[in-house]
C-alpha cells in the first residue's frame, strides 16, 4: 500500500509540475515589440533607442481638436503609449465594434497614466465637437483617457494611409474621395514608432494588444 501511495504521489507531483510549466508558456510574453514603417507591416527587429529607431518612421506632427474643443497634438501624447484607431460616429456597423473594444482598453488602463487612446473620425464635415461629445457621453468616454478627435480630411486622411497605414489595399492608390474605413487599430510608442497592428473587431487581438502594451511599458 506504501508503494502505491509513493508512486501516487509522485505522479500527483509531476503532473503539478508540468501543469506550472504550461501555465507559464501560456502566460510568457515577447520580451521586445518590432517596429513598422510600411502598409505591409512587415516586421522590424530593431534595438530600443538604437540610431536606427531614431531615424525610423514616427507618426508625424498634427494638429486636431477632441470632444472637448481642445486642441491635440503630437505632442500630447509626449512620453505615452497610445492606441490609434479611425471610426466615425453615424457608422452602423464595425464602429460600434470598435468603440466597445476601445472601451476595454480604457478599462484595462483607466489608471494608468502612460497610455492614452485616440480615436479618429473620417467624417470629420459631419462629426463636430458637439456630436463626439455626445458620442463620448453615451460610450462613457473619458476624456483625459480616450481622445476622439476631428480635423481637415485630407490631414485625417493621410494621417490614417500615410503615418498609421491602417488600409490592407496595398499598391492601390487612393485619394481623399476614397473613404478610408478600416477596423484596425494601431500601437504607438512613447517615441512615436509604430509597434504593432491589430482587429479591433478580434476579442483575442484585444488581449494581445493589452499584453504588449504590457510590454512596451517595461522598455
Amino acid at each position: 500500500m506504501y508503494n502505491i501511495n509513493k508512486i501516487f504521489g509522485m505522479l500527483s507531483l509531476l503532473i503539478l509540475v508540468v501543469s506550472c510549466e504550461n501555465t507559464e508558456e501560456q502566460t510568457s510574453r515577447v520580451e521586445s515589440l518590432p517596429y513598422y514603417n510600411e502598409a505591409s507591416f512587415t516586421p522590424q527587429w530593431l534595438k530600443p533607442n538604437s540610431i536606427q529607431v531614431e531615424a525610423f518612421h514616427k507618426i508625424p506632427d498634427f494638429s486636431l481638436i477632441d470632444q472637448e474643443g481642445a486642441t491635440i497634438t503630437n505632442e500630447s501624447f509626449d512620453g505615452k503609449i497610445y492606441v490609434a484607431d479611425f471610426f466615425f460616429t453615424t457608422c452602423p456597423g464595425i464602429c460600434l465594434k470598435m468603440t466597445d473594444n476601445m472601451s476595454v482598453l480604457q478599462e484595462e488602463f483607466k489608471k494608468d497614466n502612460e497610455v492614452l487612446l485616440l480615436s479618429h473620425s473620417v467624417t470629420p464635415d459631419y462629426d463636430s465637437v458637439a456630436i463626439l461629445k455626445k458620442y463620448a457621453v453615451e460610450n462613457e468616454v473619458i476624456s483625459e483617457k480616450w481622445h476622439l478627435v476631428i480635423g481637415e480630411r485630407s490631414e485625417i486622411y493621410d494621417l490614417g494611409r500615410n503615418s498609421y497605414f491602417v488600409e490592407e489595399d496595398l499598391g492601390e492608390t487612393k485619394t481623399e474621395e476614397d473613404f478610408l474605413h478600416t477596423e484596425n487599430f494601431v500601437l504607438i510608442d512613447k517615441n512615436k514608432h509604430i509597434r504593432g497592428i491589430y482587429n479591433g473587431l478580434n476579442k483575442t487581438a484585444i488581449q494581445q494588444l493589452i499584453a504588449d502594451i504590457q510590454t512596451l511599458k517595461k522598455e
